[in-house]
This record gives C-alpha cells, structure tokens and sequence, in this order.
C-alpha cells in the first residue's frame, strides 16, 4: 500500500510550507526583507498497461491505462521580488530604493553584499557603514564637522561643513542590478550574493540604467501581508490534518487485512 508514503510526502511538504510562512511572519518587520513562496511537483508515477478487454482485439492500443500518482515534493522556495512600503524615518542617512537595484556592502571577506535595507550610519571614520559596521561601496566618507546631509534622488552625497560656504560634494551612491534578482543568495543580515543564476552585477547610479531613484530619511519595509501568510498557514495546516487522516485510514486497513 503506497498510501502510506503517499500522504507522508503530503505532511512533509505542509511542514516545510509552514517554516516557509514562519519565517515570513518572523521577518515582517525586517526592513528590505522580501517574503518567500513554495512551490510544489507531483511525483513520478508509476503506469501500467489495462488489460485487453471484449471490445479489443490483439495488438490494438488500449485507451487509458493506469496512472498512480506516488506524492509530492518540495520543488523550490522563491523570493518574490516585489518592493515594500516606504517608511519615514527622517534620519539623514536612511535610503529607500524606489525601483529596481541593491545597495553594494563591502563584506570582511572581500566579497560585495547586496541588499535593499538603507539604514545606515557613520562609523568612528566617518564612513558610509551598515549597523554592522560593513562599509558601503563605493565608499562615502561624512566629515566630522559635517552639519547637513543631503542625498538627492540620483544618489549624489552632500555636506554642509562649517566655515564652508556652499554644499561639498561627499561621492555618489551607486546600485547594483542583475539580469535575475531572484537568482541571488540569501546569506542573512538582509545580505545577498550574486550567483551563476543571477548574473553579475552592473553598477550604475540611482535613477539611471533601470534602477530606481533614492529616497532620503526612508527605509524599506517588508513585502510581507500578515493576512495572506496566517491565510497560508491555516491551508497548510488543514491540508497537513487532511493527510494524517490518510495516513490514519491507511493504517486501519492494513491492520484488518492483516
């Protein structure tokens, strides 16, 4: 009896869809953060031949046949690559990406993260850094007697220095896009790294190229709906019950043929 298997492959995957939407609803308020979905294949199947009948004659292809599913299976957990809200926060060095693009972090490896969360802050240099200290590229340094910050949409960094007459020019913020978005690695800490099914990254200034403008003194919050995911987590649980009620049927008729 293949009924056995057959619901047990059902309960496995309603787990891993349940951790899928945990950890959707565990990240909602994680800034950048872009929920994922599951996506589920039938199994093989196993086919066999009907027998020849009274209206068929030797040789000739009997209609039909016998198609026994065996299950199902995890066939990938995406990213859904859509932007959330914009969220004012009014901190000068707050970004939120209107559009396509990923802010480049420089990681303590030498390899360049991605990422749409733009909360940022100065480190004791002055550097452009994100809270874990990881420097943004291409590098901008914010002097100490700096009075006002001023990012335009097109990612040029302004300084108002005392003593100094007119705005200085602090560097330009730049974006990274890749042929596939949703090919990038998530490696935690709202970090990606680009991958064979990315593509390599292109850098170009906000507003140009594809990419999306800038938004000073707002962040990005989750793409997550807290209704649509406790809408998920409820199906995933009555399918889930649905399948132990087979897999108890199925144990009941094994112990009476038994």
């Amino acid at each position: 009896m293949k009924a056995l298997s057959i619901a047990a492959s059902g309960m496995m995957a309603q787990q891993h869809r349940t951790e899928v939407v945990a950890n959707n609803l565990a990240n909602m308020n994680t800034s950048g953060y872009q929920k994922r979905r599951v996506e589920f294949n039938d199994l093989l199947y196993k086919h066999g031949a009907r027998k020849a009948n009274a209206g068929s004659s030797p040789g000739e292809l009997v209609p039909g046949g016998i198609h026994s599913g065996m299950g199902v299976k995890l066939a990938a957990v995406y990213r859904v690559n859509e932007p959330g809200t914009h969220k004012q926060t009014g901190a000068p060095l707050d970004m939120a990406i209107q559009g396509e693009g990923f802010f480049q972090i420089q990681l303590p490896n030498g390899e360049i993260g991605y990422t749409r969360d733009g909360a940022f802050q100065r480190n004791e240099a002055g550097q452009l850094v994100t809270h874990d200290g990881f420097v943004v590229q291409p590098g901008i340094t914010i002097p100490p007697n700096t009075s006002n910050i001023t990012i335009s949409a097109t990612g040029t960094v302004q300084v108002k220095l005392a003593g100094v007459e007119g705005p200085v020019n602090a560097g330009t913020i730049q974006l990274a896009l890749f042929p596939n978005p949703g090919g990038l690695e998530a490696v935690g800490d709202n970090l990606f790294l680009a991958t064979d099914a990315s593509g390599a990254a292109g850098a170009v200034n906000p507003g140009g190229g594809g990419a999306g403008q800038l938004m000073q003194g707002f962040i990005e919050s989750s793409n997550v709906n807290a209704i649509d995911e406790v809408a998920a987590l409820i199906r995933a649980e009555r399918a889930y019950s649905m399948n132990s009620k087979v897999l108890a049927t199925a144990d009941q008729m094994m112990a009476t043929r038994r």
